[in-house]
């Protein structure tokens, strides 16, 4: 019989768990009261016995040991092992106001789930260790077969190989054979059923980009009459976010692809109303500094006060950005060109002041009010921009899926840019915004941004 060995994993478990519970009892309250001689007596009787009870009705109830191989790792087995005692621990409490217990010790009881975790832990590390290297070694194994033989085949097969540990012994490619596949397959579709019963074969992979349905069908319905697994493998790299879901339309399971994060009510709730409180504060009390900047740019070159430009915001949606002007009039008559800091003759004097110490961004706070824009999020681009960036970069199209922002990591830890080769390089630091945004981000960017202004070191 296959795997003779592996219906023995669920009893020994229980086994040893109810040895380290009963242990660990009889531990503690040796250490709490220095002898075992009343542990059988009332009132410890009933209370070593609600012990084994609760115990028996959780495992029963909750079914705690089944792993498949791929999660049978140290995380999930000590935080089950946690999760348990935790739940143990809730009902022996019940218990115990039940029982109006307050002849029972709580040292006593502290210490038996100290002791429990302890030897639970050791238990299931030193378990874990031996059935890794048992399996390593080419016991208890689970014989697999990959159907459809191209590039995914090939990483599944891998990754066994990369973790011996886990047991699944490779025993052959299966697909309609051609010129190019022949040599590596141990058989078609036609030799798959002789196959899996001669060798005893646990389980098959059903590779989808190489398989049709009616294939697929034919595999699992043999499955049931030759007491094997299948395992159907889609390649989602690349496009598989992390927020991916599953719904069901009646009995078909739909997988949704689109990142829940980034479309999550409460985050952007909170960050509109940080947005909106923030934007106010800034131009009510800023209002007098507004105004001394505003006549300074007026009186310092010809030109408008301020500044109005077409960027690229949430979802690729256009709007116009509003900034204190810090250049000549026409200054982009030729085309569209990046700003190149100490040399770029086309910025004033003042300009080069506001830009060093960024107050020719204030006037953004109207288009955080407005909606178009975030106090944090990355810097919005002209379009002509977006493409040369993308070219290079096609990740860049990852900002749009959140609103622009006033500062940015990018502005904070690299600056203006001077061209496409300095965006793309701003770009890594922007990056990393979407996918870790919180209030707690947008404050430290804050701060950092004030600091950075104080200093005069914007570029």
């Amino acid at each position: 019989m296959r795997h003779r060995y592996s219906v023995l994993l669920f009893p020994l478990h229980v086994f040893f768990d109810f040895v380290c519970l009963n242990a660990s009892f009889a531990g503690a309250y040796w250490l709490k009261f220095g002898d075992l001689a009343s542990i059988a007596q009332p009132p410890y009787q009933s209370l070593w016995i609600a012990f084994n009870v609760v115990w028996a009705t959780i495992i029963l109830l909750t079914r705690p040991y089944i792993f498949p191989r791929q999660l049978f790792k140290a995380i999930p087995l000590l935080k089950k092992l946690v999760y348990l005692t935790a739940l143990h621990a809730a009902v022996i409490a019940i218990f115990w106001l039940f029982v109006k217990g307050v002849y029972f010790s709580r040292g006593q009881l502290a210490y038996t789930y100290i002791l429990f975790l302890l030897a639970g832990g050791l238990f299931r590390l030193g378990g874990l260790l031996f059935l890794q290297e048992y399996r390593a070694r080419g016991y208890n194994n689970r014989r697999f077969i990959v159907v459809g033989y191209g590039k995914l085949a090939k990483t599944i097969t891998d990754f066994y190989k990369v973790h011996p540990e886990m047991g699944f012994r490779f025993q052959g490619y299966f697909d309609w054979p051609t010129e190019e596949n022949k040599d590596a397959l141990a058989g078609s579709y036609t030799d798959l059923s002789k196959f899996v019963r001669r060798e005893e074969i646990d389980c098959v992979y059903c590779c989808l980009p190489y398989i049709d349905n009616t294939q697929l069908k034919g595999i699992i319905d043999q499955s049931d009459l030759l007491d094997f697994q299948v395992k159907l493998l889609v390649d989602f790299r690349g496009f598989l976010t992390k927020g991916a879901s599953v719904e069901y339309h009646d009995f078909l399971p739909v997988l949704n692809l689109s990142s829940q994060d980034l479309d999550d009510f409460r985050v952007a709730f909170l960050k509109r109303a940080f947005d909106v409180a923030f934007s106010l504060c800034v131009l009510l009390a800023g209002a007098p500094i507004f105004a001394l900047v505003a006549l300074i740019t007026r009186f310092t070159s010809a030109g408008p006060i301020f500044y109005m430009q077409e960027r690229i915001g949430h979802r690729g949606k256009p709007f116009m950005i509003y900034k204190f002007r810090s250049m000549y009039v026409d200054a982009e008559k030729a085309g569209p060109s990046l700003s190149q800091g100490h040399i770029d003759n086309r910025i004033t004097p003042w300009g080069r002041v506001m830009r060093q110490t960024r107050i020719d961004e204030l006037p953004q706070f109207l288009n955080v009010l407005f909606g178009s824009m975030s106090v944090v999020g990355p810097r919005p681009e002209r379009q002509y921009f977006i493409d040369k960036i993308t070219e290079i970069a096609p990740e860049y199209t990852e900002l749009l899926k959140v609103k622009p922002g006033i500062t940015s990591i990018g502005q904070i830890r690299f600056g203006y840019a001077a061209n496409v080769d300095e965006m793309v390089e701003r770009l890594r630091f922007d990056l990393l915004y979407p996918k870790r945004r919180s209030l707690l981000l947008d404050l430290w960017i804050i701060a950092h941004t004030l600091r950075v202004m104080a200093q005069g070191r914007g570029r």
